[in-house]
């Protein structure tokens, strides 16, 4: 299955559960094994491959011996500034993210009601 946007959390957990049982079959490696190389619980092992929420460390480590890694720089690609930027900051990187910032409509105060 095509993991995409429309699916649900539990659908792409179950997904990704397994398509890391089925690289560890296609190596011959057990649930035993990895889990053991790994650093983790042969039971967190069964609950990622089964689509259960699992920490973020544990499945980099599980990728790590399953020699997955590769696929995970593409995961979240490192973003580099955008050329309107460097313009406007005379090629000085960002420091913070600003939230967008909230204009007044010129109307009175919002108040309860019972101040009337």
């Amino acid at each position: 299955m095509k993991i995409t946007p429309l699916l649900t959390d539990e659908a792409i957990l179950t997904e990704l559960g397994a398509r890391l049982a089925a690289r560890r079959v296609e190596l011959q490696l057990t649930q035993a094994a990895v889990a053991e190389q790994a650093g983790i619980a042969k039971r967190t092992l069964e609950r990622m491959e089964a689509g259960h929420s699992s920490q973020l460390s544990s499945l980099v480590r599980v990728l790590r011996v399953i020699d997955a890694m590769p696929g995970l720089d593409n995961l979240v690609p490192a973003s580099g500034p955008r050329p309107m930027d460097l313009l406007q900051r005379r090629g000085k990187p960002r420091q913070r993210a600003a939230g967008k910032r909230r204009r007044s409509s010129g109307q009175e105060p919002w108040s309860w009601g019972d101040d009337r």
